[in-house]
């Protein structure tokens, strides 16, 4: 099982954040002279794309054999991405305008765009530092910062790890291969209704979504629109610094809410049910005074959290199609769009019974991930 690990570098002088912020420029400028000789004639395949510029990498940016191949490396796997976001339409049809600019020109690099380090450019046989390849010679001994757990991870760290720079502070992010547990075979599941105003409610009634968190998004779209009507540099900074921190608050709470859900599912010995929620923004249409809502919360990055957690765990997970769920009654199954009366609520008009619309729908959601896996309509991961 691979995941990464982020780690905060702190060079120890500014001769070294120097030396970090010069081998990034140079590894990408390399990386453009590559892109443009593999764009002209072709050569997408690493053998051949090495082959052709591999001195002049060497001799033009002084580099070492091994930053020459990482980068080499580098330019192929954008190629390979760049490949697949066309077979899937990420750039439109084809003959599309759009499809056919991205086509025309070679794939470009920032120059403070992320550069792989391999086991022998990078190290850290240290509990708490790095050794790591520069164009100023290699630097020993620099420290980083983390958490407890991220460290424990460091230590299974293999292949491929990015050096990064954001903002002037230098990142790590490592690939970390840990041993897969066995999936505990589920007893029930625990179903989870994902929701703009409540980001995630649970088949236990429980909702994972207070009045802060919606206080907190209503209060920076208010600021949005008002740095966006001023059109102003100084408030193109600011919004650009108030997206990042957005950022960061919903990655914080994503990771609370999705270590939630797998320790209530890990401590009551049942899987997590989830809604497949793929192509859901172009499936569904929203109000216009609810799109900046739906658009505005990272639903898929959940989605990704809570997979990974739950497999570190041992925790089955099973998607299900999450088409009206919110309109079947979970007690008689009878389904009609005029179950849902609101927002909040949901009458069933069979039966008679009233719930929390979010929780009838996470209630439907376990229904659902409970009947797939029993009759084996999921790809299940193997169980003791």
């Amino acid at each position: 099982m691979k995941i990464t690990a982020q780690v905060k570098s702190l060079p120890a002088s500014s001769h070294d954040a120097d030396a970090l912020a010069a081998t990034l420029r140079a590894c990408n400028r390399a990386a453009n002279a590559a892109s443009e000789v593999a764009f002209a004639k072709d050569f997408k395949r690493r053998n051949v794309l090495q082959e052709a510029v591999y001195h002049r990498i060497k001799a033009d940016f002084d580099f070492g054999a091994q930053a020459a191949v990482r980068t080499v490396k580098k330019v192929c796997d954008a190629y390979a991405t760049f490949k697949a976001n066309l077979r899937a339409g990420n750039y439109g049809a084809e003959g599309s305008k759009r499809r056919a600019k991205a086509e025309s020109k070679p794939i470009r690099f920032r120059e403070e765009s992320a550069q792989p380090f391999d086991d022998r450019m990078l190290t850290n046989r240290d509990t708490r530092t790095v050794s790591i390849w520069t164009v100023a010679g290699r630097l020993k001994g620099i420290p980083f910062v983390c958490s407890d757990q991220a460290m424990n991870l460091l230590a299974s760290r293999k292949g491929e790890s990015d050096l990064v720079m954001w903002d002037g502070m230098f990142f790590v992010i490592a690939t970390i291969d840990i041993p897969e547990p066995t999936v505990i075979k589920p007893d029930g599941f625990l179903g989870v209704d994902l929701g703009i105003v409540n980001i995630a409610t649970t088949s236990d009634g429980q909702i994972m979504s207070s009045r802060q968190i919606n206080r907190y998004r209503q209060r920076k779209r208010d600021l949005r629109g008002k740095l966006q009507k001023k059109r102003t540099k100084s408030a193109a900074r600011v919004l650009k610094r108030q997206r990042r921190k957005e950022a960061r608050y919903a990655t914080q709470r994503n990771h609370i809410i999705a270590k939630k859900l797998v320790a209530t599912a890990e401590r009551t010995s049942r899987g997590i049910g989830l809604e497949d929620l793929t192509g859901i923004r172009q499936r569904v249409t929203a109000r216009k005074d609810q799109r900046a809502r739906l658009h505005s919360w990272a639903f898929a990055q959940l989605d990704a959290f809570v997979e990974y957690k739950a497999k570190r765990a041992g925790v089955a997970v099973v998607h299900v199609d999450p088409r009206d769920t919110s309109r079947q009654c979970s007690e008689c199954w009878h389904t009609h769009r005029t179950n849902r009366v609101d927002q909040a609520r949901f009458a069933c008009r069979s039966c008679g019974i009233v719930l929390h619309a979010d929780y009838n729908g996470s209630r439907n959601i376990a229904h659902r991930a409970d009947a797939a896996w029993q009759r084996g309509a999921v790809n299940r991961p193997r169980t003791p």
